[in-house]
């Protein structure tokens, strides 16, 4: 298939898909006419790229995983000494999520301490107000 027809499979965009292909996620035959061209099994590493991402993963930790990308990932992952070195990638991005998470949390109660009135009056209902207060 082509490039169009993979983005339309898999609901992403050829960009996205030449973008795999620029980090070494995807790796299409060409035609010769230099048209990229992919086979069924494309569409799998394509959708657990996708997974993997949407999980929290980066691309560059992605790319750790590569020679699991063409087969079914396991909805639940389980610790082996011959995966160690990708606990270790799943353990760092958990790790900086987590830290990302208490500085967002650390922000939004600064930011709720300074302007109480945001914790206690959902938007909806402030944009209410101001029209009946007028």
């Amino acid at each position: 298939m082509l490039i169009g027809e993979l983005a339309a499979t898999t609901g992403t965009t050829t960009r996205t898909l030449r973008y795999y292909e620029e980090q070494g996620l995807l790796e299409p035959g060409r035609t010769t006419a230099g048209y990229r061209v992919y086979g069924p099994e494309a569409v799998l590493r394509v959708r657990n790229v996708r997974d993997l991402l949407a999980s929290g993963f980066t691309v560059e930790n992605v790319k750790s995983f590569v020679r699991y990308l063409d087969d079914d990932l396991p909805e639940v992952f389980t610790y082996t000494e011959s995966c160690a070195a990708h606990y270790e990638v799943g353990a760092r991005r958990v790790a900086e999520l987590h830290e990302r998470i208490e500085s967002l949390t650390r922000m939004r109660d600064t930011l709720v301490r300074r302007m109480p009135w945001l914790a206690a009056e959902p938007p909806a209902r402030a944009a209410t107000d101001r029209h009946s207060t007028a």
